[in-house]
């Protein structure tokens, strides 16, 4: 494995890392600017899915990786019954004194799946590391205001930020799931086009753009089309 593909890889940890560091220091505040970054990352990962995983699924002309696409939607939508939409941006200001065992499961689970194809994957590396800088603010409010021991919140912030790397290295090390990689990619093509769609139109307000949103929603896709 190179060394810069090696790199490569963690780049989701650390815009995991990145996200939980600006949760700890920004307040949760509507003014934050959490809708923009949300709606940057949607874009982007649209935007990578649509020029660069799309294509790449379909160029041996399999229409059976369709299944997989709509698998990787529904088996999203499952995830999010448990992590309470997390993925996209949704998060509770009530305090929960309990570990959120489910919500931070859901988020792993996803995160591992989707880090499996970025061993291969250099423009997806970026997409989920933008990906995950909300998701990692989310978590850390989440965990936040639980009355769960410091050290256990960041236990679970640490192995969160780690799903995605392990997935890749999953994928390198386990010589099954590489004769799945197609297979594997178009399910995570499928939960990327669902989070994407959501993020986008859950991030207006009344179902309508204001020039913000919009000049960064075309900035991601400009972004995304020149990686």
């Amino acid at each position: 494995m190179l060394i810069d593909n090696f790199f490569g890889m963690f780049l989701p940890f650390l815009g995991a890392i990145l996200g939980i560091f600006l949760g700890k220091i920004l307040p949760l505040k509507k003014n934050l600017g959490m809708k923009l970054i949300l709606s940057f990352s949607g874009a982007f990962l649209l935007a990578i899915t649509v020029f660069e995983l799309l294509p790449e699924i379909y160029s041996g002309s399999k229409k059976s990786l369709s299944i997989f696409v709509m698998c990787g939607i529904l088996f999203q939508i499952i995830l999010e019954f448990f992590s309470k939409g997390a993925e996209h941006g949704h998060h509770h200001t009530e305090t929960d004194e309990n570990f959120p065992l489910g919500v931070w499961l859901s988020l792993c689970l996803h995160a591992l799946v989707e880090g499996m194809p970025i061993g291969t994957q250099e423009e997806l590396n970026f997409g989920i590391f933008v990906h995950k800088i909300p998701i990692g603010m989310i978590l850390f409010f989440i965990l936040d205001k639980t009355n769960i021991s410091v050290n256990t919140k960041w236990f679970a912030l640490i192995g969160f930020s780690l799903m995605s790397p392990l997935g890749a290295l999953m994928m390198e090390s386990l010589k099954f799931l590489d004769f799945y990689r197609n297979e594997i990619t178009a399910l995570v093509v499928g939960m990327l086009l669902h989070i994407a769609t959501t993020i986008l139109f859950e991030s207006t307000e009344n179902h309508s753009f204001n020039i913000r949103k919009l000049s960064i929603i075309i900035l991601a896709v400009f972004m995304a089309y020149l990686l």
